[in-house]
């Protein structure tokens, strides 16, 4: 008999690391976004970090319509 799909106990637990890692990200990007020094540095134009990751955002969502 088969064994499925041969999960691995280990590749479980990379995955979680994975998203603890990934979540850690987002967290420290919201928290970014509700600063003070978010709001000025997009009044003034200068900021970079979260409107790069908006346009390579949009860029994966328009990719992904056409499969």
């Amino acid at each position: 008999m088969s064994k499925g799909f041969n999960k691995d106990k280990n590749s479980e637990f990379e995955y979680i690391d994975n998203v603890q890692e990934l979540l850690k990200k987002y967290k420290k990007i919201k928290k970014y976004q509700k600063s003070s020094l978010f709001a000025v540095k997009t009044m003034d134009g200068t900021e970079d970090y979260v409107s790069k990751l908006v346009e390579e955002g949009e860029e994966l969502g328009n990719l992904t319509k056409y499969y």
